[in-house]
C-alpha cells in the first residue's frame, strides 16, 4: 500500500511540475493573442471604416463625451492597433492592458450596456451577444476580466516584458 502511495505522490509531483512550467507561459501567452486578435481586428475595422462616433459621442462617460468625435476615433483606432501588436510582444503589457480596460468600459458603456433597466433580471438579459434591444455586454465584460487577469498576473515568461525583467534584475 505504502508503494502505491508513493507511486502516486511522485507521479503527482511530476504533473505538479509540469503544470507549473506550463502555467508559467502558455495562459498569459494565448490570453495575449486572443485579446490582440480581437483589438487588432476592431482597430482595423475602424481604421478601414468610417467614423461612427458622432452617432453616440453623447452616450460616453465624462470626460470622453467631451473629447471631439474625431480625436476618439482616432484614439480608439491607434490604442486597438498598437495595443494589439504590443500584447502579441507582451512589451508594456500591464499599462497596455489598463489601457485597454478603460476603452472597452468606455465601449461598453456607449454602446452595449442597456440604455434602460429596472431590475437585475432585466440588466442580466444584456449578458448576451445580440442586439436584443437589452445591450450586449457579454464581450466586453469577458474582455474586461480577461485583461484584468494580465494587469495582474502580467504577460507570463514568453514575453519581452519578462526578458526585459530579467535582464535588469527585476524578475
Amino acid at each position: 500500500m505504502n508503494a502505491l502511495i508513493d507511486r502516486l505522490q511522485r507521479w503527482d509531483d511530476r504533473f505538479r511540475d509540469v503544470s507549473i512550467w506550463f502555467g508559467s507561459f502558455a495562459p498569459g501567452l494565448l490570453l495575449r493573442l486572443l485579446l490582440a486578435y480581437e483589438f487588432m481586428e476592431a482597430g482595423l475595422s475602424k481604421y478601414h471604416g468610417q467614423n461612427w462616433f458622432a452617432d453616440i459621442q453623447s452616450q460616453f462617460p465624462f470626460p470622453f463625451n467631451v473629447i471631439p468625435v474625431d480625436v476618439s476615433w482616432f484614439i480608439a483606432t491607434w490604442a486597438e492597433i498598437l495595443g494589439a501588436a504590443l500584447l502579441v510582444l507582451g512589451l508594456g503589457t500591464r499599462y497596455v492592458a489598463g489601457m485597454l480596460m478603460v476603452l472597452t468600459f468606455v465601449a461598453a458603456y456607449a454602446v452595449h450596456f442597456p440604455a434602460d433597466w429596472s431590475s437585475l433580471a432585466e440588466l442580466w438579459k444584456g449578458y448576451a451577444i445580440s442586439d436584443d434591444g437589452f445591450g450586449n455586454y457579454k464581450l466586453p465584460l469577458l474582455f474586461f476580466l480577461m485583461f484584468m487577469v494580465l494587469l495582474g498576473q502580467g504577460p507570463g515568461r514568453l514575453s519581452l516584458d519578462h526578458l526585459i525583467a530579467r535582464r535588469t534584475g527585476r524578475a
